[in-house]
């Protein structure tokens, strides 16, 4: 009886050696420049793996990126298991990395003042006719990791899903919050709603090690600060 061939398929793979999961669990750089090419393309041929038709096609460009970047569409189609789908995927990839590499690195914003807060989201909320709930991610430094509007809502108020914001917290490894919300009314005094949002989400950080630092109430003009009036 004639043996079946063997299955070059990534799924048959252990997990752990599986490029998709490995950047999941392990994180984008545990991996090879092979196994970032083999999650472009998906697949390699029946008789090679995606990994080892990556590593073919890295050797033709003497295992450099930027030389990989130079070859053409054409000369990726020579490859077996690459055909113009997979070669304009890498392309496209690699086009990505070169402009990258070109930009200059966008410095995180530092919070030094509830000031700072007003300058950056007033922009953003000031002229609303609606009320908006903001969340302030940030570092040890006091630096902007992430801004999310956590929830929209009408002009009487607003939901907050303190879950969401500590988890999403945990996952972009904040340190502490700013909430920020504004008042379309042009009214600077904090509800009772206001208070009570900011109490549950400075107790429930509290047991993460993630401190609410200020809660800032934003209208075209002005703002209110809880830090600044030591409403905590």
């Amino acid at each position: 009886m004639q043996e079946k061939p063997t299955s070059f398929s990534i799924k048959n793979w252990n997990q752990d050696d599986q490029p998709r999961e490995k950047l999941r669990d392990k994180g984008k750089v545990n991996l090879s420049d092979a196994e970032l090419v083999a999650i472009l393309i998906g697949s390699g041929s029946r008789n090679e793996s995606a990994v080892d038709l990556s590593k073919r096609i890295l050797a033709s460009a003497d295992n450099n990126l930027n030389a990989l970047g130079k070859l053409s569409l054409k000369q990726l189609m020579t490859f077996k298991g690459i055909g113009e789908a997979k070669a304009i995927t890498i392309a496209a990839a690699l086009e990505l990395g070169r402009r990258r590499g070109g930009e200059e690195v966008v410095q995180k914003k530092k919070i030094t003042s509830s000031q700072s807060v007003f300058q950056i989201m007033q922009p953003i909320l000031g002229e609303l006719p609606h009320e908006e709930f903001w969340i302030l991610y940030l570092n040890n430094s006091n630096k902007i990791i992430q801004k999310n509007q956590l929830s929209k809502g009408g002009i009487t108020g607003t939901l907050v899903d303190v879950r969401l914001v500590l988890k999403n917290a945990l996952e972009v490894g904040a340190t502490g919050l700013i909430l920020v919300h504004n008042h379309p009314s042009g009214t600077l005094k904090p509800s009772e709603a206001d208070k009570q949002i900011t109490q549950k989400l400075k107790h429930a950080g509290e047991s993460l090690d993630i401190k609410v630092l200020d809660h800032v109430i934003v209208t075209e003009n002005a703002y209110f600060s809880f830090a600044d009036e030591n409403i905590f």
